[in-house]
């Protein structure tokens, strides 16, 4: 069958619908991945889908694949990625979620859990080999079953976390599918919440449901400022990711989130290994150090990071587009709602949750900026970065994704995406100064590798 080899990616499968990804396709992979499940000997997988307008159609097509496969298919329904994740650990050990993220809506795609483990790079590419050899075996006894997930998650969140204090909140589910849960399972826990754009609508009439980007962000700023609330959360498409909010309308940066988090998770696994992806902060792991824990810079890729976790036996993980990874009291899956839940226990034993945000570590640093590329250009300016990065001591040099050269008083990052053809770059400096000096330092070594390189803001 041919397929456009573009939609699969690092992490996911990912298109646009219908000219790159059509039920045609979901179908197909339904029975390539259910072929390969049986083969690992796993003969259930859970399906959910988030609120994006192609997704009943795709989830449908993708069940028929998974049935003709043999497989005895969980249908959970509309629900977040993590959500799905959470089915795919209590009910079964595999599961697929029909998601678009962040992505325009006209996207959409898969995110795949098989035996515990979310799939990535080469067991990608075999799924594809698999579609374009119609490799896939059909089997009897193939069925499928409703079943709802939205009691047994929210009881177990509001079971495990406990606030302190009640508190008063906003909530932008930005038209994404946390509209239809997170509202609910805060005041569960004991908030009050303000709520904007719960509805589930795969438009997205209000603002994209991305809230790493500042414009996503404007209603929760505004809202704070008219109302008596004290901090606002954020959430992307599917769930998996947030955003919080100050109530002076500051964006705590999911690196810096993660420095209240080790501390809170290494008060009861002192020495703990903490994963971070190559993005974040300087700062986080000397604050990893101080609170007694094992600070481990990684990769970005949110299946890199969870396979990097479960090798080092890691209580926490997070990367610094948002997602984090509590694998303390949870089940090690990148969950936006629990993640918010986590933060407010954790600024509810406060009387004011703004000064302990506001008094995290910070630094000056730029967004992330992309530079656009020719496809399959990044790795190749990258490969070569690697070989001309030359900088005196006290400069350090790290390769492990791309080059990221710290200085005492900051750093600067040059990668390449693994989802779209662009390089990602990102610098800090512990000064405006120093962040000018790096910013110049790595520019200069950008152009030796790519004179013709354009900088500018990321599109996702």
């Amino acid at each position: 069958m041919q397929v456009s080899a573009s939609i699969f990616k690092a992490y996911d499968v990912r298109g646009v619908v219908p000219s790159t990804l059509d039920e045609r396709v979901a179908e197909a992979l339904g029975l390539a991945f259910g072929t390969v499940a049986r083969q690992q000997g796993e003969g259930t997988v859970a399906v959910g889908r988030d609120g994006r307008l192609s997704g009943p159609a795709l989830s449908a097509a993708l069940i028929r694949g998974l049935v003709a496969a043999g497989i005895d298919v969980i249908d959970v329904g509309v629900v977040t990625t993590p959500m799905l994740y959470f089915a795919a650990a209590t009910l079964c050990r595999s599961g697929i979620q029909v998601t678009g993220s962040h992505n325009p809506k006209d996207y959409n795609g898969f995110k795949m859990v098989l035996g515990g483990r979310a799939i990535y790079g080469d067991d990608i590419q075999a799924l594809r080999k698999l579609i374009e050899t119609d490799g896939g075996a059909r089997a009897e006894g193939g069925r499928v079953r409703n079943v709802s997930v939205a009691a047994p998650y929210r009881d177990r969140i509001v079971g495990d976390v406990k606030l302190a204090r009640p508190m008063k909140i906003v909530v932008d589910s930005g038209n994404g599918v946390a509209g239809a849960s997170a509202p609910a399972l805060f005041r569960a826990l004991g908030c009050e919440v303000i709520e904007l754009f719960s509805e589930v609508d795969g438009n997205f009439p209000n603002h994209h449901p991305d809230p790493s980007k500042p414009e996503n962000l404007r209603d929760v700023i505004r809202t704070l400022a008219e109302t008596d609330a004290e901090l606002g959360l954020a959430f992307d498409g599917d769930g998996d990711r947030l955003g919080i909010v100050t109530k002076e309308g500051n964006n705590i940066f999911p690196d810096r989130q993660m420095v209240l988090f080790s501390q809170d998770v290494l008060s009861r696994v002192p020495g703990g290994n903490i994963i971070f992806d190559v993005k974040c902060s300087q700062r986080l792991g000397p604050a990893i150090e101080a609170a007694g824990g094992v600070p481990h810079i990684y990769k970005t890729g949110h299946s890199l990071i969870k396979a990097r976790m479960k090798e080092l036996d890691s209580p926490l993980g997070g990367e610094m587009s948002g997602h984090i990874f509590f694998k303390e009291r949870w089940f090690g899956f990148d969950d936006g709602t629990y993640a918010g839940a986590r933060l407010l226990e954790i600024v509810s034993r406060h009387p004011d949750a703004n000064a302990v945000l506001n008094g995290l570590p910070t630094s000056h640093s730029t967004p992330e900026l992309n530079v656009a590329c020719a496809e399959g250009e990044p790795h190749a300016v990258v490969k070569t970065l690697v070989e001309i990065a030359r900088f005196d001591a006290p400069a350090k040099v790290s390769t492990i994704d791309g080059v990221r050269v710290d200085w005492p008083d900051g750093f600067g990052l040059i990668r390449a995406s693994n989802t779209t053809p662009v390089l990602v770059l990102r610098f800090e400096g512990h000064t405006p100064e120093a962040l000018h000096r790096i910013e110049a330092a790595m520019l200069d070594l950008l152009k030796r590798a790519k004179p013709d390189a354009v900088v500018g803001a990321s599109a996702h």
